[in-house]
């Protein structure tokens, strides 16, 4: 596939033919909140699929975005805030925690199975970028979990987050000051076009109004991420991972060292949909024809 259209989808969550619901749930003693994609007019227990987005995101972007075109395509399908993000409640605010998130993921994956319009025989879950891991993980290790995809999976591991972060030495200061006493009070901007402490300095989608900067998405980033997030170990679950996965990505990923390391280490049934190397990692969350493409391969690959 190597057309070019940027066209982007509606960051709204509405979808011709798809219903929505609030949800609520507790993860951890926190209440977490999330919209339940399904299509109109269905009937009985649906196959349904977790859906969770990239580092910092909230469920209004590209979690929703994919959520309502599964729903589209027949499932039920889950976005939600994690702990301390969005509406959800929770404190630290803004902590990319793997740790958390993935145990978010799987209270998710419970909640889910106490729903009359959900076949708990069928849940899968899909991962956009960072939340990949968190997905790969939960998968490997939940029971209530059959199937995962990860679209633009970003799976790091700690040498490779050393690298992509400046180096040891780096590294290891974003570590240390991770650890101060006021951390968690220390909270910069996700993304901007103009501030250079910015975490995603003029990073695309992120910075664009019509695209990710929705006025629900928080853009924050507490200090005290950088070490549970440099010293996460997403090739780990590969070991474990036993049941069936499928990568969909290109050449033109952020992290396409991380996907073949896992592909290579895990043991799993494997299947891969590779776009053409004009599909960027950010054209996989919301480009028409990107997400379009994903979105086909990930229902196949559930319904298979």
């Amino acid at each position: 596939m190597t057309q070019s259209t940027c066209i982007t989808l509606q960051n709204t969550p509405t979808r011709n033919g798809v219903a929505q619901s609030a949800v609520t749930f507790d993860s951890n003693g926190n209440t977490l909140k999330g919209t339940l994609y399904t299509p109109e007019n269905a009937s009985g227990q649906l196959p349904t699929v977790i859906v969770t987005g990239a580092w910092t995101t909230v469920k209004e972007q590209m979690a929703g975005t994919y959520a309502r075109e599964l729903a589209a395509r027949g499932f039920a399908a889950l976005a939600f805030d994690f702990t301390g993000w969005g509406e959800s409640e929770g404190t630290p605010r803004y902590v990319e925690n793997p740790v958390v998130k993935t145990a978010d993921i799987r209270t998710a994956a419970a909640f889910l199975t106490s729903l009359d319009e959900v076949d708990s025989g069928h849940i899968s879950g899909l991962g956009v970028c960072a939340s990949s891991g968190y997905m790969a993980e939960a998968v490997a290790d939940d029971e209530n979990l059959q199937k995962v995809a990860l679209v633009a999976p970003w799976l790091h591991d700690p040498a490779m987050a050393e690298g992509i972060y400046g180096g040891p030495e780096v590294a290891a200061s974003l570590i240390a000051a991770s650890e101060a006493d006021n951390a968690v009070d220390t909270v910069l901007l996700g993304a901007s076009t103009t501030d250079e402490n910015a975490i995603m300095y003029q990073a695309p989608y992120y910075t664009e109004e019509d695209r990710g900067l929705i006025p629900s998405y928080d853009n924050k980033f507490s200090v005290a991420s950088w070490k549970p997030w440099l010293t996460y170990d997403a090739q780990a679950s590969a070991d474990r991972l036993a049941k069936p996965m499928l990568m969909v990505g290109s050449p033109s990923i952020a992290l396409t060292a991380g996907a073949a390391a896992y592909e290579a280490r895990t043991k799993a049934p494997l299947e891969k949909l590779w776009l053409g190397d004009d599909v960027t990692q950010f054209d996989f969350y919301d480009r028409r024809d990107a997400v379009t493409a994903a979105s086909d391969a990930v229902a196949d690959f559930l319904n298979a």
